[in-house]
């Protein structure tokens, strides 16, 4: 990080602002907000400043010297004379005082975010000063986002806080009881419309009528790699969870999204290679939730799709003990769309079918003559290991050599390579392939050459942009 996000607590404190034009105007509003003691230098004050700076503040009518920072928490340097503010700077610095040039990154030691402000609920995002009409933007689509009567909220929780924390002793029943109420709709509707009492006998009831010491367990699919396909839904579950159990297919970029003090177990497998046995992964989700946490089982693209998701919830339902399910873009969809092959296509494929290349032992062998019909498209997951068999197959069964094929390696991430060639080549790409991959099988694979739009290796080693839009 180049800088330590903080807030700062500047009631009843001392700064210093110098400068007394349009630019300090802007950061005095922001300082006496925040309840700060000013003291103003500067030859002459904006007409505005003026009227804003009371008898608890000072206006000194001169230029800056070091001698005016003794006694003050921080500095802002707000002229638009660059020697002047540079030698704030060099004073600060020496005096060991936090100081803010403004529009001068370099020259600060803190500098002023972005601010939304729904008090006492405050977001701030920074750039650092390298992206600031970036920053505004990301701030115009935040207050979009945060209701108005965050603040309301926020207040309410603070003057319930003490008593709620004597009511349910223990900080799971506390937190399940915030949660639910922070995303109620009714409260959310008495606070948008001012009606405190209510709101308050609202909390009062929910607080008498309940119990927050269940556990509970939460599938959720964490889609094929790219954190902007986990969904909404799945990304409110795994921010609420106190435990979360997740396999080596979740991506990085997933996981740094998981609330940060929920116990993280990594329950990862491999085809050839399981590091933790299904049985013992039911039994810890088991015992988590009987314990009385909220379990979320994190797991690569949708849990319902060759994930064993179903075995667990088994478990889940034979202990009596609560489950949802939210569903998560699998593999099939989110890859073979960052590769640009569509699945289907109404002069070459009119259904497409997935299946695993990864199947239980002595496990029946599947319909090798419906998965070599033409005009369809077969992905396969789990596939590398099994390719020779499965091309040898699928070609006994009557699939041309030449049936364009594409192997989608680690898709949507920005690691993702594309290997393009024909059925009977899939082995020896298979060979240059690493897991995770996926195998497409079908006309619509030769598609890629053309509407690759993401990122990644195909076939010749043709490189595409990544669109960051």
């Amino acid at each position: 990080m180049d800088y330590l996000p903080l807030f700062a607590r500047l009631k009843n404190r001392t700064v210093l602002l110098v400068g007394g034009g349009d630019i300090a105007l802007r950061k005095a509003r922001l300082l006496l907000d925040a309840g700060a003691v000013l003291t103003v230098i500067a030859p002459s004050l904006h007409e505005e400043l003026t009227e804003l700076l009371s008898e608890q503040h000072t206006y000194i009518p001169s230029r800056f010297n070091p001698a005016h920072l003794n006694n003050q928490m921080l500095v802002v340097a707000a002229t638009d004379d660059e020697e002047v503010n540079a030698e704030v700077a060099a004073a600060a610095d020496a005096a060991n005082i936090w100081v803010n040039v403004v529009d001068d990154p370099d020259r600060s030691s803190f500098i002023f975010p972005s601010i939304i402000d729904r008090s006492p609920i405050m977001v701030a995002v920074s750039s650092g000063g390298k992206a600031p009409v970036l920053v505004r933007m990301l701030r115009e689509r935040l207050e979009a986002l945060l209701p108005k009567h965050l603040g309301a909220l926020g207040n309410l929780s603070g003057e319930l806080r003490s008593r709620i924390k004597q009511k349910l002793g223990d900080i799971t029943s506390r937190r399940r009881f915030w949660e639910k109420a922070f995303a109620s709709p009714q409260l959310a509707t008495l606070l948008e419309t001012e009606q405190q009492p209510a709101a308050e006998q609202w909390m009062e009831q929910q607080l008498n009528a309940e119990s927050y010491a269940g556990g509970e367990i939460v599938l959720v699919g964490a889609g094929p790699g790219d954190a902007g396909l986990l969904t909404l839904k799945g990304l409110q579950q795994i921010q609420q969870a106190e435990v979360v159990l997740y396999d080596q297919l979740v991506s990085p970029e997933v996981l740094n999204l998981v609330r940060r003090d929920a116990e993280r177990i990594s329950v990862g497998k491999k085809a050839g290679a399981h590091s933790v046995p299904q049985h013992e992964i039911n039994e810890l989700l088991l015992s988590h939730a009987r314990a009385g946490k909220r379990v979320v089982r994190l797991k690569g693209g949708d849990p319902f799709m060759f994930g064993r998701g179903a075995e667990e919830l088994q478990a889940a339902r034979a202990e009596g003990i609560p489950y949802s399910v939210v569903p998560g873009i699998t593999a099939a969809a989110g890859a073979t769309a960052y590769a640009g092959i569509p699945l289907t296509h109404r002069d070459s494929a009119q259904s497409a079918v997935f299946i695993t290349g990864h199947c239980k032992q002595d496990g029946e062998e599947p319909d090798w003559a419906s998965l070599a019909a033409s005009n369809q498209t077969l992905v396969i997951y789990m596939g590398l290991i099994g390719s020779p068999t499965i091309t040898a197959r699928l070609m006994a069964h009557g699939r041309r050599p030449d049936t364009p094929v594409a192997l989608i390696e680690r898709g949507t991430t920005v690691k993702q390579r594309v290997l393009r060639g024909t059925l009977q080549e899939l082995p020896e790409l298979a060979k240059g392939a690493h897991s995770p991959s996926l195998i497409v099988i079908g006309e619509v694979a030769a598609l890629a050459d053309t509407l690759s739009w993401f990122g990644g290796d195909i076939a010749s080693g043709k490189e595409h942009l990544i669109n960051l839009a």
